[in-house]
């Protein structure tokens, strides 16, 4: 099989390689090569490489940023995926595409399903929500995996390097409380697609949403960093963390309350439940130390 990897240098692309290596051979390219802003770009890469299988880990994710870059985030977002699955069904190949908890607005109180409204909040989310609708319009053969709070190894902005950094610098740190989420370790994000490749086909097509068990907040995310860190042994300045309202930290982008995605379908499909997210951040921090 021959796999083509988009965003190759970003945190989930890193994670994903070795994992592909096993399935196959994997091309993976960055925006010199495949630049998602530009549909061309996209086309000439396929015809290229005549992939049999694209994993699209590809994005546009300064959440914030894209209240002013509406266009970009657009074009990485919305019209990429597209493209890709166009060129997909030329070729007969297979899509895995990622999207997001943002194309949900946070209002509702249990678990999203993949079948719930969708109502984004920015212009992140929109984005998002356009590359999901513009994959099937152009074919059917993809798998789209809306995931949240991703973080790993391979990041350098995600929130958990974030707090490790911050922990190093300051004695207190002031986080929101009342957001509401699952986060997802790359790593185990990455063992599921490994599980999902060999499954590909007319019967497990469409839309899935993977995310690592478990629920909190910022807050009680950044109270587990720490609480793990430090039995690790990583330095740490911090001593008090505190709880705030996202009204007490604006940003130029809403956020929703309450995004945790239900992951029965998926869990179906691997015949096994997500690890809990600790479990997640305890592996990911391990290899910090090494």
């Amino acid at each position: 099989m021959k796999i083509l990897l988009a965003g190759g240098s970003g945190q989930l692309a890193q994670e994903l390689q070795p994992i592909l290596l096993s399935l196959g051979e994997v091309i993976a390219v960055d925006r010199t090569r495949l630049d998602l802003s530009q549909p061309e770009s996209i086309r000439q890469a396929m015809a290229e490489i005549q992939p049999d299988l694209v994993v699209n880990a590809g994005a546009y994710t300064a959440v914030d940023k894209a209240e002013s870059e509406p266009e970009l985030a657009h074009a990485v977002n919305g019209i990429a995926p597209g493209i890709f699955a166009e060129e997909c069904e030329k070729l007969g190949a297979s899509l895995i595409h990622f999207s997001t908890d943002y194309v949900f607005d946070g209002s509702q109180g249990s678990a999203y399903l993949e079948t719930d409204s969708t109502n984004p909040l920015g212009t992140y989310g929109k984005s998002k929500l356009a590359g999901e609708e513009a994959i099937p319009k152009a074919g059917n053969r993809h798998i789209i995996i809306r995931t949240a709070w991703v973080y790993g190894n391979g990041g350098k902005g995600n929130f958990v390097k974030t707090m490790l950094r911050l922990g190093k610098e300051r004695e207190e740190i002031r986080v929101v409380a009342d957001q509401i989420g699952s986060p997802t370790c790359t790593g185990d994000l990455g063992e599921a697609i490994s599980r999902i490749i060999p499954l590909l086909g007319p019967e497990t097509f469409g839309t899935y949403q993977y995310t690592n068990s478990g629920v909190c907040s910022w807050y009680d995310f950044a109270i587990a960093i720490f609480e793990e860190a430090a039995q690790l042994g990583l330095p740490l300045k911090v001593q008090r963390v505190i709880p705030i309202t996202t009204a007490e930290y604006p940003t130029p982008a809403k956020r929703p309350a309450f995004s945790v995605l239900s992951t029965v379908k998926i869990s179906a499909l691997l015949g096994t439940h997500p690890p809990h997210w600790r479990q997640g951040l305890r592996q990911m921090l391990a290899k910090e130390v090494k």
